[in-house]
């Protein structure tokens, strides 16, 4: 079981650079793809951006792509999303997930899916 921890949401305003945290229980959460995702009200949850197991490689939304930079600490458990440039419609909750830990290999079709841990989410509001 890993247990997820998300910090660093806030009520911004636009244009602005917030970053954000998760920290997992385990140290074995060096085997495990995490990644941030996000749900607005009254829309469907989204994947923002994901990291592999080994930091490798990354995956990102083409609304956050240029913006947004995911990147891990496994030393310290612990993985950020950098949000620079934020725009109204990035207001939303966002949740840190993580995968099944099996050193999974992420592809275009595939990293968006198979989290299975998640945080309970941190609040990002951002003000035009």
């Amino acid at each position: 079981q890993v247990q997820l921890v998300e910090s660093g949401g806030g009520l911004v305003q636009a244009g602005v650079s917030l970053s954000l945290s998760c920290t997992a229980s385990r140290r074995i959460f060096s085997s495990h793809a995490v990644g941030w995702f996000r749900q607005a009200p009254g829309k469907e949850r989204e994947a923002v951006a994901v990291i592999s197991w080994s930091g490798a490689s990354t995956y990102y939304s083409g609304s956050v792509k240029g913006r947004f930079t995911i990147s891990r600490d496994n030393a310290k458990n612990t993985v950020y999303l950098q949000m620079n440039s934020l725009k109204t419609e990035d207001t939303a909750v966002y949740y840190c997930a993580a995968d099944q830990g099996r050193y999974r290999l992420l592809t275009d079709s595939n990293w968006y899916e198979e989290y299975v841990y998640w945080g309970q989410g941190t609040q990002v509001t951002v003000s035009s």
